[in-house]
């Protein structure tokens, strides 16, 4: 698999993120948003959040507390509570501040990552992935694609244009791909049964998963004789993903053909933490 580079382009997508907010109208910050319970103003909020804790965490290792977690769940709940909590807070503050903090807080997280190297360790696996280790560029990518997908949340509220070029948008689907191995983790199929991925449009591509003998595989390419094939545009793709759709819109949206568990499967792929 050919690793998606993503460090370079925290930098130009913040400089997007912070010329639309500072383009938005005051009732623009209140619109709903596909992150369910949270407004234009609180995904903004949860963005500078994210940027925090990493130069607070990553950077300057500042840890205030130890949480001691148990499995998936735990941590998925210990998040929550820390997003719902900062949202929160936030809400005093104005959209003037939140977009001057974020204008603030970008350059420096851009280059904490530049500064990593790509292959060491990284100082969070990626657990959407199934990674009890990974490596730097692993963990950066996975940030870059919470950037990307919550801008397009906001995006998609105030009806602003998507970024959805390759550029944008294709890092994010080829690390969302990594998903796949562990979403399947649990998927009954004979050793060399394989499911095929396209991804139709400019950032789309195809991947296929192939079952080994104790797990499944991920890589690059249509599959030779795969025993399911899926196939979604670009758009429907991230919004998947990031469990911005319902099973029934997922089922409507994806084309699929061949093994109906394999299929039933993928639609619950999702590339974040839920």
């Amino acid at each position: 698999m050919k690793r998606p580079e993503t460090a370079e382009l925290f930098l130009p997508l913040q400089r997007e993120l912070v010329a639309l907010l500072r383009g938005l109208a005051e009732d623009d910050w209140s619109r709903p948003t596909l992150a369910r319970d949270w407004t234009v103003k609180d995904v903004a909020a949860h963005l500078l959040d994210t940027d925090l804790r990493r130069l607070s965490g990553h950077r300057d290792a500042h840890r205030p507390s130890a949480a001691k977690l148990g499995g998936y769940e735990e941590i998925v709940a210990f998040i929550n509570r820390l997003n719902a909590a900062w949202v929160e807070t936030a809400r005093r503050l104005s959209p003037r501040v939140v977009t001057d903090l974020l204008e603030w807080t970008g350059p420096q997280v851009a280059a904490l990552f530049a500064s990593l190297a790509p292959d060491a360790e990284a100082a969070v696996a990626v657990a959407w992935a199934g990674e009890q280790r990974s490596a730097n560029w692993m963990d950066v990518g996975r940030e870059y694609t919470e950037k990307w997908h919550h801008q397009a949340q906001i995006r998609d509220a105030v009806g602003a244009p998507a970024l959805d070029s390759r550029r944008w948008l294709g890092p994010v689907i080829e690390l969302s791909m990594y998903a796949l191995p562990h979403a399947f983790r649990h998927a009954r199929a004979e050793p060399g049964s394989a499911l095929s991925v396209r991804i139709n449009g400019e950032a789309g591509g195809d991947w296929h998963i192939l079952r080994g003998r104790d797990r499944w595989e991920l890589r690059e390419g249509e599959a030779a004789d795969p025993s399911a094939r899926v196939r979604l545009d670009a758009d429907a793709a991230w919004r998947l993903f990031f469990n911005a759709l319902s099973r029934d819109e997922a089922a409507r949206l994806v084309e699929a053909s061949g093994d109906e568990s394999l299929r039933e499967t993928f639609l619950g792929v999702r590339s974040v933490m839920v």
